[in-house]
């Protein structure tokens, strides 16, 4: 009994894994459809791209990542590439990282950027989208 009572558990969390995954997945391939129009947009206004650097979650300092694109927020936190990519721009410390490059792979861009921050940090995707192009190229 103790058996079939753990295994039905285990199936009942999995599903909920499973469901979660899917959502993030649906939510995801929506923010990417707000990306790409973004880019089209910042490109068509000839806003221009610049080298994304990223910054160690602790300690100062910016590396480099060799990734071209724009900056979404002013604190250079959150990017964009004209491919539509979408990265995270704080990494883990980097030993040496100053003065080689850093990588960082692109993510599943979410709805709301800034999800379980502090008040006032975060925003609807779309909405950040929106002021960067009112931004413009300062």
């Amino acid at each position: 009994m103790d058996e079939d009572a753990a295994r039905e558990r285990a199936d009942r969390a999995h599903y909920h894994v499973r469901a979660q995954q899917r959502r993030q997945e649906q939510e995801s391939a929506k923010a990417q459809v707000l990306v790409d129009r973004f880019v089209e947009l910042a490109t068509k206004a000839g806003l221009p791209t610049e080298e994304l650097t990223a910054r160690p979650w602790s300690g100062s300092g910016r590396y480099r990542t060799g990734v071209v694109g724009w900056y979404l927020r002013r604190d250079q936190s959150i990017g964009v590439s004209p491919a539509g990519g979408y990265y995270v721009l704080v990494v883990p410390p980097e030993r040496f990282g100053r003065w080689r490059r850093v990588p960082v792979e692109p993510s599943p861009p979410p709805l709301q950027v800034g999800q379980g921050a502090r008040d006032g940090e975060s925003v609807a995707l779309d909405v950040l989208l929106d002021m960067r192009l009112q931004w413009g190229s300062t």
